[in-house]
């Protein structure tokens, strides 16, 4: 890996330090360390070095026995094979006892965010990341002058997706991998509001997604992603379960031979998962609203008792898919946008092509649904219209 200003890979000193420091009575932290077996599956661990995703409880389970968080993110071997096989469920293997050493870690500042062109970036990590020497430049626009990323920090990409993270986890993962308070509040506050946000050593993209079980009491509520972009990996937030991680990891399986998987690409990969799960739904919509539109005024007296429910349950649902577009369409722009000015933590310009797709379909499915909502706003128009005549009819007839 490499040792720029944005290598980002814990060493077991750093992570057993964290445990060690905050592993008191007075933390409660059995929801990291606690070794139960009735707990879910709430951490995986994907990287293109091994063969098979890890599943774990908690965070000292990712390591295998004798296995470094270090050589873990590093893509090195451990020295006991793990039981599970490349399908990507969850592994049988016993939770192993975390080590902790005396040795007192250093930490330095959280990261800060990228300055303007016209700002300097302060001498605030004189010794790098996790203490590592290094350079100082500008971490934003390179002007040749800084040094140049090492070419193996993309060799070996590592994804670490997190269900419900509890605030000891929250606080192990911020000063290990130097996220900033504010992402770090967005996160545990579990901010709406979807955004692309460029910081000294990453960039956050805040994603929403729904939950899309029908059977749930919370079908079509909003779930939001956290998505957190180093150059040499990535991690990701979510607070509910979520089939997108899955998706992603199998599309990896699919195409590794074909693509480059790097963080970039698994970011692109998770927002495009997102999108394409509105598709089914707003085709369904679209069938609903045609078939709306054409029994509406043709339908009998006995027919109709039931057309008002369903334009309302229609409008209802396409109201709340308009409510999760929202700013999507903007948010990938910007990060596409971004992919073409040159930041070094920003996405390389390959990937903003398939942003700019993705884009496209984002505008193109807001546009259907607001179409969607003009005919069913036109199609309750013309049925109480229609109820309007026959009760005229009706009274006439009467007298």
């Amino acid at each position: 890996m490499g040792s720029g200003p944005l290598s980002v890979v814990p060493s077991n000193d750093d992570v057993a330090s964290m445990f060690f420091q905050i592993a008191s009575p007075h933390h409660g932290i059995g929801s990291i360390v606690s070794p139960g077996h009735d707990r879910p599956y709430r951490f995986s661990f994907y990287s293109n070095a091994l063969s098979a995703t890890i599943h774990a409880r908690s965070l000292c389970e990712l390591p295998a026995e004798g296995q470094s968080f270090e050589d873990l993110f590093s893509g090195r071997a451990s020295p006991s094979p793990r039981q599970g096989d490349a399908t990507g469920e969850p592994p049988t293997f016993p939770a192993p006892t975390p080590v902790f050493t005396s040795r007192q870690a250093v930490f330095i500042p959280n990261g800060q965010r990228t300055p303007s062109s016209s700002e300097q970036i302060s001498s605030s990590y004189p010794n790098g990341f996790l203490g590592r020497p290094t350079e100082k430049a500008d971490p934003g626009r390179p002007d040749g002058s800084g040094p140049v990323p090492n070419a193996d920090a993309e060799a070996n990409t590592w994804w670490l997706d997190i269900q419900s993270p509890t605030d000891d986890e929250m606080r192990v993962l911020s000063k290990v991998f130097s996220i900033h308070p504010l992402t770090t509040e967005d996160i545990q506050m579990e901010e709406a509001r979807e955004k692309i946000e460029l910081f000294r050593n990453y960039y956050l993209v805040c994603f929403r997604s729904f939950d899309q079980d029908p059977y749930s009491p919370t079908y079509l509520e909003p779930l939001n992603m956290y998505i957190i972009v180093f150059r040499e990996g990535i991690l990701s937030f979510h607070f509910s379960p979520t089939p997108h991680p899955q998706n992603v990891r199998r599309r990896i399986k699919q195409l590794k031979d074909y693509i480059n998987v790097t963080s970039d690409w698994i970011s692109y990969a998770l927002i495009d998962d997102i999108t394409d799960a509105f598709g089914p739904l707003i085709q369904s919509i679209e069938y609903e609203v045609d078939s709306i539109d054409e029994l509406v005024l043709i339908l009998k007296d006995a027919e109709q008792s039931d057309m008002l429910r369903r334009i309302g349950t229609c409008r209802k649902k396409v109201m709340g898919l308009l409510r999760l577009m929202g700013n999507k369409a903007d948010v990938v722009k910007g990060l596409a946008k971004r992919c073409n000015e040159h930041w070094r933590v920003a996405p390389t310009s390959d990937i903003g092509l398939y942003l700019s797709d993705i884009q496209d379909h984002l505008i193109t499915m807001t546009q259907n649904l607001n179409h969607y909502e003009k005919i069913l706003s036109r199609s309750h128009s013309n049925y109480l219209a229609q109820i309007s005549i026959e009760m005229t009819d009706c009274q006439q007839s009467d007298q």
